[in-house]
């Protein structure tokens, strides 16, 4: 369950895009200062005064006696929830499940989920978990847990119902746009151990997955293409990164993954409120890659640190970029620690690619687009993004997106069904067709796969 946050509880981890419990932010995590506080003007302490009167009259006249805390954590959470849907106060249990899960391992699911309309939607399943083997895909609402309504409830009390003791069960409703019924589902909860990295060999290609940007990803990420290069016995002929379906993570990872593949550049930046408010993060030399090809596959489930990656190595000529639309979210959370035990997460920043682009909203843009044709549910699910998170961040250089992403003609090289494919043995269509491109790329690989490639010319989108 995903959020991207900042978190600076030291130097080295100043700031990170936090995995969460909840939708998709960017997190830090300092200390709140009277100095940081805004100046309090005579019409803030008229709002306050109004304020003070409500809450008089509810502990004065209330139908039932309520209590200081209560009304108080109402009152913050209130206002909280008037600003972006990223913003929010973190309890004693929500500062605690930030914690625990962005050390990577937690009791549950595998799902990063997010509140609309009252009502618990999937973001996206994590790789090799419970929710990804039973079959939920994002855009997915989850209306019951065991057997219980959950609508109203709040998303922090929705995941910790789905949250418990690894090998537990738990009953869970589905409900999926396009079909007449809802899905009723029996899962067993298990360790959520996020190892950020997996690797495969195809051919002499080397497949690196990534699927969250948790602590030590790139650590892990370095060990995975020594593994690579040790199992083929030499430098393989190129690389696919698949990021699809990640969620986010630390930015310190994010931009550690990058560097693996950048002899140089920036890498992202992130501006905050302040015209000189400006943070840069740059590449050090030393490309662990050699120059081979590069695919990163991502698709709308790619989020906050996936975008980062995607988009630095996009700017910087450095690789393809493949798949779908990423999700959009380029806004950055700050962790204000307010005692031991709660804290606030409040938007803080934007970030941009090196190009000066801001994600927000539009999210990236493949270079080429290949759907994911070996899915039989792809066409008919819809797409869900930042931009349909109520009260999210407007993107300062507004595009319409639903232009660009509208394509009228169908492309030839993109016309076979899920049916067919697996009758060719074709399970993921996107991987298969970065492994055809880096073949295109460098035919050693091509002739290394037993691949042909495509008939038609791919055509590049900026």
């Amino acid at each position: 369950m995903t959020e991207s946050t900042k978190l600076t509880a030291t130097p080295k981890r100043r700031f990170a895009l936090w995995q969460g419990a909840a939708a998709l932010s960017t997190l830090a995590l300092i200390p709140l200062a009277t100095g940081a506080m805004a100046t309090v003007d005579a019409s803030t302490q008229e709002e306050m005064a109004r304020f003070m009167e409500v809450y008089l009259e509810v502990k004065a006249n209330y139908v039932e006696p309520v209590s200081d805390d209560k009304l108080i954590e109402g009152a913050i959470n209130g206002m909280l929830a008037s600003l972006d849907p990223h913003s929010g106060y973190l309890d004693k249990r929500g500062y605690s499940t930030l914690r625990t899960q962005t050390d990577g391992e937690y009791g549950g699911l595998g799902l990063s989920v997010t509140m609309e309309d009252g009502v618990v939607k999937v973001i996206a399943p994590m790789a090799d978990t419970p929710a990804a083997r039973a079959g939920i895909k994002a855009g997915d609402y989850i209306t019951h847990i065991g057997g219980q309504l959950i609508f109203g409830m709040t998303l922090d009390d929705a995941v910790e119902q789905m949250q418990g003791r690894p090998g537990t069960k738990i009953d869970i409703t589905v409900v999926r746009e396009g079909q007449d019924k809802p899905m009723e589902l029996s899962l067993t909860r298990e360790i959520i151990d996020l190892k950020p990295v997996k690797w495969e060999v195809k051919g002499d290609v080397g497949v690196l997955t990534v699927a969250s940007f948790s602590a030590d990803a790139t650590t892990d990420l370095k060990a995975a293409m020594l593994a690579v290069e040790k199992s083929l016995g030499k430098k393989p002929r190129g690389w696919i990164l698949d990021l699809r379906s990640n969620p986010g993570g630390l930015l310190d990872e994010a931009v550690g993954i990058s560097d693996l593949f950048l002899e140089r550049g920036e890498i992202v930046s992130q501006r905050g409120r302040k015209k000189g408010d400006i943070e840069r993060y740059f590449a050090e030399p030393g490309d662990a890659a050699q120059g081979a090809p590069v695919v990163v596959l991502i698709d709308s489930g790619s989020a906050s640190a996936s975008e980062i990656v995607a988009g630095a190595l996009q700017d910087q000529h450095r690789a393809l970029v493949m798949g779908e639309r990423s999700f959009g979210k380029g806004s950055v959370q700050t962790v204000l620690p307010l005692n031991d035990t709660t804290a606030l997460r409040l938007t803080t920043a934007r970030y941009y690619t090196p190009s000066g682009r801001s994600v927000q909203e539009g999210g990236i843009a493949p270079d080429i687009r290949v759907p994911q044709l070996s899915d039989p549910d792809y066409a008919s699910r819809p797409k869900f993004r930042e931009s349909d998170l109520r009260r999210h961040l407007v993107n300062e250089k507004k595009v319409d997106d639903g232009l660009l992403e509208k394509d009228e003609k169908t492309d030839p090289r993109f016309a076979e069904t899920a049916k067919e494919l697996k009758a060719k043995g074709i399970e993921d269509y996107q991987l298969h067709y970065a492994l055809q491109t880096i073949g295109r790329i460098n035919p050693a690989a091509r002739m290394a796969q037993g691949t042909k490639p495509p008939a038609a010319k791919p055509t590049r989108r900026n």
